[in-house]
């Protein structure tokens, strides 16, 4: 698997497990702590960076014709 192929793969399990941790720590979790809070707030957060790490690491590797 290129580097490229890998990126697109780990970019996308990634964003789902970020999405998993803040629907579960924001209407799952059995109890609310500040804890699970941050840990909603950090899945949260993750979201929404990993596809913008992926966007641009998407085109990087496309002006480099890798």
């Amino acid at each position: 698997m290129s580097i490229k192929g890998f990126h697109i793969v780990f970019v996308t399990v990634s964003t789902l497990l970020f999405l998993f941790l803040a629907l579960w720590s924001f209407f799952l979790a059995p109890e609310s702590t500040v804890m699970i809070k941050a840990l909603g707030i950090a899945g949260t957060i993750g979201l929404i960076v990993m596809p913008i790490y992926g966007v641009c690491f998407y085109r990087k590797i496309t002006k480099a014709h890798i």
